[in-house]
């Protein structure tokens, strides 16, 4: 059964992930072609190949082009979606991690679901990583998603409504029941997108299953310069179906 290991020991954002698929082979040039699809504009993808204290990794990032661009709501990105010619199994991942992530601000907020503004984590970026995540998995042909535990880093994190303390609010609510923890590395590691594709995705959090079999291994960069390399490792391989591995699963739903 093919499967990935998020290996998060520096944390993990959606543009680690789509950096970490291309340094595991995904050609950029079908990574725009599929997300074309998308009825979304006014941006454009930038990607280098960078070194995070000596590591060698693909760095990937969505410039608006356009000055203005809507605000959505979860009813809005729904409908983008839907509206688009995925497969139903990249349709639905997409749609599954932005309820999830829409949950988790409501909770945090006080609010309906429906009535989130996405403000950042709704931004053009966010989309293009979360649908971005799926195409990622489609073309890998993923069909279990293993997570290590999480680093989220320390301090506090500056958004739309001020300075939130790390990890930031809607990101905890979507960690619960989910192994993490912080040092003295000081920066937000795990970012809400990053959480909620990870929380969706994830079926076990902890150690690497003992009967997944690593055939590659790639890497992802963050934008922060650290003490510590700032890249997600992932792990493409295989696991066995009767794989018996002592991990942690998560909840279905924000609550």
């Amino acid at each position: 059964m093919r499967a990935i290991y998020l290996d998060c020991f520096s944390g993990i954002s959606g543009n680690m992930l789509l950096g970490a698929f291309l340094d595991a082979g995904m050609p950029l040039e079908y990574l725009k072609q599929e997300l074309s699809k998308l009825a979304v504009s006014g941006y454009k993808l930038k990607v280098s190949k960078v070194s995070k204290q000596g590591i060698s990794a693909y760095h990937i990032d969505v410039v608006v082009t356009k000055w203005f661009q809507p605000s959505r709501k979860l009813k809005d990105i729904t409908k983008i979606i839907n509206e688009s010619t995925f497969s139903e199994k990249v349709k639905q991942g997409a749609k599954d991690i932005f309820n999830r992530l829409a949950a988790a601000e409501a909770k945090v907020h006080g609010t309906d679901l429906e009535k989130i503004h996405f403000h950042e984590v709704g931004a053009v970026d966010a989309i293009v990583d979360i649908v971005g995540a799926m195409i990622g998995m489609e073309y890998f042909q993923i069909e279990t998603v293993y997570v290590s535990s999480l680093h989220v880093g320390s301090g506090f994190v500056k958004c739309s409504h001020g300075r939130m303390p790390i990890p930031a609010p809607a990101t905890a609510e979507l960690l619960k029941g989910v192994p993490f923890y912080a040092t003295a590395v000081t920066g937000e590691l795990v970012t809400p997108t990053g959480a909620a594709i990870t929380t969706t995705l994830g079926e076990n959090f902890g150690p690497m299953p003992p009967n997944f079999r690593a055939e590659q291994v790639a890497y992802g960069a963050g934008t922060m310069n650290l003490d510590i390399a700032n890249v997600l490792r992932i792990y493409l391989g295989t696991v066995a179906k009767d794989s018996n591995q002592s991990t942690m699963m998560i909840p279905n739903e924000v609550v």
